[in-house]
């Protein structure tokens, strides 16, 4: 039902037409609008085939990802009985949803300001303002005359902060798509599929591109059939998505990731501050601890005499160390903030040490409990600005808590050239830690290593840049990997299933 200046019109649309497949009117006293007063329409759904959801609230989500233009002239008004909902102001509600914004053109530049961003230092980085991406394109018209068609790109694409929660029900629009609207209207809601390549930080990509060159109108039409979509290719649509593809996508990714890396460091930051204090209270504790049960041991011991029976002092000791005994649950708390595993390397022999550390998260190991210097994962790295020194030498030499790190060596000839590998092993003999080798070629591990232990050993293509294990090394190898996670408690895998995993990473013969 329609009104227009006053003017209004009306028409039943049904499954199950009258006559000659003719729309039923609707008689203009029967027309009726709940809130409409001079202008608009309604659409009254007395059967809709279609399952909606339980609350309008949803309703109004999914609308708002297919009704970009909705504004204080455009508004959607839901009703349900007594429910009500007001579909307005998608900017605001889409924006406050992203880390992440590139947009393209004055007109909507004005969206970079709704953008909450936590890094201040570094939005310049995250949130950018583009010109119109502009192209010619030779196209052929209605008359069959080829002319050059300047092709203009505008509107935005960003990515969410995070996705959960968002997406309630299976019948859900999707949170993640790039819609390409011409003249102010949808025509495809969704080509991530297209120019995506289906890597999980796309699903946090959002974006609505608008191209008026597709519905020009003395140009063929290359909408579908459906209307929903158009056809893959026309010129237009493959400039657009090769543009998308190649540039657009890539961009927006980077930005995400730099908002990750950011995001990450914070995370670690306080993960370090945390353990650090830590750290100072639970030697303040032991301090505290170790005076007073001296203190209370001596007394005890006078009050017995020096000259009592054996049994009789060491239990006046023992009293001692009860009575002063602190709770020392800090001590569990640092042992569970503490990376369990080193992996002790030099950056040409970063290939294996990947596969080491490939070879440990298969086995359940949780990637805060390892240590990597050259980790591409950046949770595994040293917090930036620290040393990786000063970490050790902090938490592991300095420390009350006397829970020690797995080191496992990559050990080659470069391993002799690296002050840094050197330095970890001369630490780890000096501290006794447990380690394990694996090894490169045919250099031989020296003490201070466990050299009588029987190590691993891959073999390196330089030429190929692969890495070569015989059928026996790959079985110590993975004995090795099962023996470390076995001691730290978690839940390996089978000798076989650690084998076919391996055979992904390395040439097994």
């Amino acid at each position: 039902m329609t009104i227009s200046d006053g003017e209004k019109s009306g028409f039943v649309l049904s499954r199950r037409p009258i006559d000659e497949n003719k729309l039923e009117p609707i008689e203009e006293s029967k027309i009726y609008f709940l809130r409409i007063e001079n202008s608009g329409t309604a659409i009254v759904m007395k059967n809709p085939q279609y399952r909606l959801h339980k609350t309008l609230k949803a309703v109004k989500r999914n609308l708002l990802k297919i009704f970009p233009l909705v504004s204080n002239d455009f508004k959607i008004h839901l009703i349900r009985g007594k429910e009500y909902e007001e579909v307005k102001n998608f900017d605001e509600n889409i924006m406050k949803e992203l880390n992440t914004l590139i947009v393209l053109g004055d007109e909507y530049s004005k969206l970079t300001k709704l953008v909450d961003v936590t890094f201040t230092e570094k939005r310049k980085e995250l949130i950018e303002n583009r010109e119109v991406h502009r192209t010619s394109i030779s196209l052929k018209n209605n008359e069959g005359v080829e002319h050059e068609y300047p092709l203009e790109i505008k509107g935005w694409i960003g990515t969410y902060t995070s996705t959960r929660g968002r997406k309630a029900e299976m019948t859900d629009f999707p949170d993640n798509f790039i819609s390409l609207y011409a003249n102010k209207k949808m025509g495809e809601f969704n080509v991530l599929p297209v120019v995506g390549q289906n890597k999980l930080p796309e699903v946090y990509v959002v974006g609505q591109l608008h191209i008026d060159l597709f519905e020009k109108s003395e140009l063929p039409d290359m909408a579908l059939s459906n209307r929903q979509g158009y056809k893959s290719d026309d010129p237009r649509y493959e400039a657009v998505v090769s543009y998308i593809r190649k540039e657009l996508l890539p961009d927006i990714l980077k930005k995400r990731q730099l908002w990750v890396n950011l995001n990450n460091a914070v995370k670690k930051k306080k993960e370090t501050e945390s353990l650090k204090r830590n750290e100072t209270e639970l030697r303040q504790v032991m301090d505290h601890f170790i005076d007073n049960a001296s203190r209370v041991a001596v007394e005890n011991i006078q009050n017995v005499g020096i000259d009592a029976p054996q049994n009789i002092i060491r239990q006046a000791i023992s009293d001692s160390i009860n009575d002063n005994a602190p709770d020392l649950g800090i001590k569990t708390i640092i042992d569970s903030q503490k990376k369990k595993i080193l992996i002790s390397q030099t950056f040409p022999d970063k290939s294996l040490a990947d596969v080491v550390y490939n070879m440990l998260l298969f086995n359940n190991v949780n990637k805060k409990d390892i240590l990597f210097t050259n980790c591409d994962d950046e949770e595994c790295r040293i917090p930036e600005g620290e040393s990786v020194y000063n970490y050790l030498k902090e938490f592991f030499v300095d420390s009350y808590s006397k829970q020690k790190p797995h080191v496992l060596f990559i050990t080659s000839k470069n391993t002799k050239q690296s002050w840094g590998a050197i330095t970890e092993i001369g630490a780890s003999w000096i501290t006794s830690i447990e380690h394990k080798i694996f090894n490169i070629d045919t250099f031989r591990p020296e003490h201070p290593l466990d050299d009588n232990a029987q190590w691993h050993t891959t073999l390196r293509d330089d030429d190929k840049d692969e890495l070569i294990m015989t059928r026996l090394s790959a079985d110590i190898f993975c004995q090795k990997i099962e023996d470390v996670c076995n001691k730290l408690g978690y839940a390996t895998k089978s000798r076989d299933e650690n084998k076919r995993y391996l055979e992904t990473l390395v040439i097994i013969n």
